[in-house]
């Protein structure tokens, strides 16, 4: 009898991980499905407008030593900006073989609402402030370049 005990009191444990293991992947999967569903839903839904859609890929050379402070301007004052005049932030990245280059992807409506955001703003107040107050010690950006870019056919983001 103190055997059988032993063994149940072993077991026990052992068979409740195992239950819940399987009931956190099955959660996992069903949060998979859930999501592909809601892609699947809004790629049927705005077919159209993903025809118009743009992406726009900018990357920014920094000045020696100014990547940090660049990099807090975005942080604290770019991003909210670019969603306020219809840009949607996709992705910001740094390369991992360069010290002073930021790559990051924004997403437009069209080329045509893509001109119309960056021009709202550059005029906007809140980001002549912080840009101004941003290279009080010097410019941040050596460089910039931007390429526009539309989502094939077969990409996961439309």
């Amino acid at each position: 009898m103190h055997i059988h005990t032993n063994i149940k009191q072993t077991l026990m444990p052992r068979k409740l991980g195992i239950v819940l293991s399987i009931l956190f992947i099955f959660s996992f999967i069903n949060a998979a499905y859930a999501t592909n569903a809601a892609l699947d839903n809004h790629a049927t839904t705005a077919s159209e407008n993903d025809a118009k859609r743009v992406f726009e890929m900018r990357t920014y050379t920094s000045h020696e030593g100014k990547l940090s402070a660049l990099h807090a301007r975005f942080r604290d004052h770019t991003l909210g900006l670019f969603e306020k005049h219809g840009m949607q932030n996709v992705g910001y990245w740094v390369p991992a073989d360069t010290q002073n280059t930021l790559v990051y992807i924004v997403a437009h409506n069209s080329e045509e609402s893509a001109k119309a955001s960056w021009q709202n703003f550059i005029n906007d107040e809140q980001w002549k402030k912080a840009y101004q107050a941003s290279i009080a010690e010097g410019a941040l950006v050596a460089n910039i370049e931007s390429v526009f870019m539309q989502a094939t056919d077969y990409s996961p983001i439309h």
